[in-house]
């Protein structure tokens, strides 16, 4: 069968060619797997997800944010947030040029579970080396997890005295930081005067 005749809906990472038969199913079930992925098929997403994981053509590495996707859609709450945090740490050894993109949806996850401390922890640890000392996006993750860390976590309502002005000042310095590598972020200047004002409000 000439190689032209086949149509595939979607492109992956990897080149698969030339087009033998098993390469040709191996597209096709390429298409499978983002077609159900948009019926919202998780089921059949993740079956198909696991047999392309397994063929020597597919690099499972360099569909890591697919398989953050697939495991979102598990549908298990806490267990399953616990899993991508799981993944991407194992994900930061096997992808080291994507360390960047990987700690920023590893930080985003821990945020997600209420875990602030142990993104700032992981903020912390990463920010004065290189690449991540550059990254504003990372900056402003640290400056917000320093503010969520400030107050008190049984509150409902929170008193601008229980709050802890160490961690404001901290949080400030993140976003003084963010705000010299992207001088035109709107968001870094709001949070910049939250985090002001509350200083202000605690003199």
């Amino acid at each position: 069968m000439p190689p032209n005749i086949h149509t595939f809906l979607f492109s992956p990472p990897e080149n698969i060619s030339p087009l033998t038969s098993r390469r040709v199913h191996l597209r096709r079930l390429y298409d499978v797997l983002h077609l159900s992925i948009q019926r919202g098929d998780v089921h059949r997403a993740r079956r198909a997800w696991a047999i392309l994981a397994r063929c020597k053509e597919i690099d499972w590495r360099t569909s890591w944010m697919l398989a953050i996707a697939l495991l979102d859609r598990s549908g298990r709450g806490t267990e399953s947030n616990q899993t991508q945090i799981d993944y991407l740490r194992t994900m930061m050894l096997h992808r080291p040029e994507d360390r960047e993109l990987i700690l920023c949806e590893l930080v985003h996850m821990y945020i997600m579970a209420g875990r602030h401390r142990e993104a700032l922890d992981e903020l912390e640890f990463s920010l004065p080396s290189f690449p991540y000392h550059n990254n504003a996006v990372l900056h402003i993750y640290a400056g917000i997890c320093s503010v969520l860390t400030s107050q008190p976590g049984s509150a409902s309502e929170v008193d601008v005295q229980s709050i802890d002005s160490e961690m404001l000042d901290r949080a400030q310095i993140f976003f003084e930081r963010a705000k010299s590598l992207d001088p035109e972020n709107k968001v870094v200047d709001s949070l910049l005067g939250i985090v002001r004002t509350f200083l202000r409000g605690l003199l």
